[in-house]
């Protein structure tokens, strides 16, 4: 028999085409059907469960050998992934002031470049959509709150020696806190590391000229290498999901006193406020901020009652369309730190190539410690409630000796 008959003669034997199968013919094997079949009802009672999407969980391991660096032994950071992460509800311990947050009319004057209402809901969503909550120092059982105050006074200070912008210092606090919110049982030596890396994070968002990485590991001292700020940088950009623009409370702090003393709609976005105003209630938000419990309120709510202290509660009501309800017990928190701030004189600093009329936009430094430690000594003696919305000469000021019980 020849090849090419041999050939067809195979072909005749071969079974039907796929077009012509029975569907019965078309079904696996029933191994792989139980195997399909047991997929998919896995598949089904995690979705019941809610537990289908899987999160990333940084690890902390060994240390380097101290010879390496000179004594110092920076952790390597390892990224591990894991089936399930178990996340703190902290919604229980938020006292952001959401009432009216919709309602009230946009305190912003009418725009030529968009509608004023649109705009000032926009901020308001951002604004939620950045949450953060003093509370994460349950998440690490190493940490105290004064190691957060320890390490955003490094910040102010290191900020002031780059002559970094203000917005750079409050960016890279918002990304400390959020992040902290993220992780578990971090250890009190990378809180270095992660602050530093905040701030790099915020230099390259901020500045125009950011200082190079470099100097951010120069400035540690020798206790973060170059290849440790990267790595953080990496793991901080996923655990906060690239969400790198909040409006923070020096941004309040800058709408609210452009809206007071606007007079021209048209030069909405040139400052028109006077630069020592500023940097006095920058001052005393930049000692707010480095206590923990400032956390407990929305950055809106911090920047307005700030600027209560030192306008009038009409002012207050005018630039960020809060009433008095909706700032009172951020007032009532805030007086002594109001009382040690204004003991510290406050006055512009020269930088070399900075524009004077960017003065009031570089971050300084001062000693804030030492402030904050003479706020906690007498913080005992303040007696909540005792505020009104009745000021003197324009300034919200605390009841007498006399009047407290």
């Amino acid at each position: 028999m020849s090849r090419r008959s041999s050939r067809l003669q195979a072909k005749q034997q071969q079974p039907l085409s796929c077009q012509e199968e029975s569907p019965q013919e078309l079904q696996a094997p029933e191994h792989l059907q139980t195997r399909k079949r047991r997929t998919a009802e896995q598949e089904i009672k995690k979705r019941e469960d809610g537990k289908v999407a899987k999160k990333h969980q940084y690890e902390i391991k060994s240390c380097w050998p101290p010879t390496i660096t000179g004594g110092i032994s920076p952790c390597i950071i390892i990224e591990t992934p894991h089936k399930e992460s178990v996340t703190t509800d902290f919604s229980r311990f938020k006292k952001y002031r959401f009432r009216n947050l919709f309602i009230n009319p946009s305190p912003l004057p009418e725009l030529n470049w968009g509608n004023s209402k649109d705009v000032w809901l926009n901020i308001l969503k951002k604004e939620n959509r950045y949450a953060h909550c003093k509370h994460f120092t349950s998440l690490h059982s190493s940490l105290q709150p004064h190691m957060r105050s320890i390490l955003l006074d490094w910040l102010l200070e290191v900020c002031e020696v780059y002559a970094l912008h203000r917005e750079t210092f409050y960016l890279a606090q918002d990304f400390f806190d959020r992040f902290m919110l993220t992780q578990k049982n971090i250890n009190k030596s990378m809180l270095q590391l992660i602050g530093i890396t905040s701030l790099f994070i915020a230099s390259k968002l901020e500045e125009i000229y950011a200082p190079k990485i470099q100097e951010f590991a120069y400035v540690t001292d020798g206790a973060c290498s170059e290849d440790d700020i990267v790595r953080m940088e990496l793991i901080m950009l996923k655990a906060l999901k690239w969400e790198l623009c909040p409006v923070t409370i020096v941004s309040w702090l800058n709408l609210y006193l452009q809206v007071d003393a606007l007079k021209d709609v048209p030069k909405v976005l040139l400052p028109q406020y006077s630069q020592e105003k500023f940097i006095q209630i920058a001052q005393l938000l930049d000692l707010c901020i480095l206590d923990v419990n400032s956390l407990d309120f929305q950055y809106r709510t911090l920047a307005a009652a700030a600027l209560c202290h030192y306008t009038s509660i009409e002012v207050v009501k005018k630039a960020s369309g809060l009433d008095w309800d909706s700032i009172s017990e951020c007032v009532e928190w805030m007086v002594p730190f109001v009382s040690v701030a204004k003991k510290v004189p406050v006055k512009l600093k020269n930088f070399k190539k900075v524009a004077a009329e960017d003065r009031h936009n570089i971050q300084t430094h001062t000693n804030y410690l030492d402030m904050l430690e003479e706020v906690n000594s007498g913080v005992a003696s303040t007696v909540p409630g005792q505020l009104s919305p009745v000021s003197t000469g324009g300034i919200i000021t605390p009841p007498k000796s006399t009047e407290k019980k």
